[in-house]
């Protein structure tokens, strides 16, 4: 007697999303992967309104920054609906709000900014932590360097922020800090 091929046939697990899939995503790690998708598109809007409110104000180099901001949270998106892809998963788009679009000075918008950077680090410790409970590696490598950047965009804007209210609100000084954004002069002074 004969063993048909049908008999050595793998049965490969797919996901969600038909992809076939190495390991299963806990349900509420793909969840909280979801809302994250939803935190970096919301970043983007918002970083674009703000490039927007200050072009308005002819302030070139903050405006240049945060439209580079606003892609880089529509890149990190991007790279968060590719990782659920990978995984076999679906990624679900949900609505974007428009975004705020008027502040009050420069200050007031580096500061929002600085809070949204911060919550976005609190979102990805959440996705390790759910990560880890749950024993997926995959995730946690995935995680790792994407935290270390996060840490990196945190100090960024705090250090800008630093700097602005240090110009407090004087022309000048806001010039030369729009002339160094514009000329990528804008990192701190690290003593390592």
């Amino acid at each position: 007697m004969t063993a048909s091929t049908s008999e050595f046939k793998v049965k490969t697990p797919l996901g969600p999303s038909g992809r076939a899939m190495a390991q299963p995503m806990d349900p509420s790690l793909v969840e909280a992967f979801q809302l994250h998708v939803t935190m970096e598109r919301n970043a983007s809007a918002a970083y674009l309104a703000m490039a927007i409110w200050l072009g308005e104000r002819e302030l070139r180099g903050f405006s240049q920054f945060f439209k580079n901001e606003s892609t880089s949270e529509q890149d990190h998106a991007c790279k968060f609906a590719d990782y659920l892809i990978s995984r076999g998963q679906k990624v679900l788009l949900q609505d974007i709000p428009s975004p705020r679009q008027d502040w009050s000075s420069v200050e007031e918008i580096i500061s929002a900014s600085f809070q949204m950077e911060a919550e976005v680090t609190t979102s990805l410790h959440n996705l390790y932590n759910l990560a880890e409970r749950s024993s997926d590696m995959r995730t946690t490598v995935f995680l790792d360097p994407t935290i270390d950047v996060q840490v990196s965009a945190e100090d960024e804007f705090a250090h800008l922020l630093g700097r602005v209210r240090f110009a407090d609100n004087q022309p000048s000084a806001m010039l030369i800090l729009d002339s160094e954004l514009t000329n990528g002069q804008h990192t701190r002074f690290k003593l390592a």
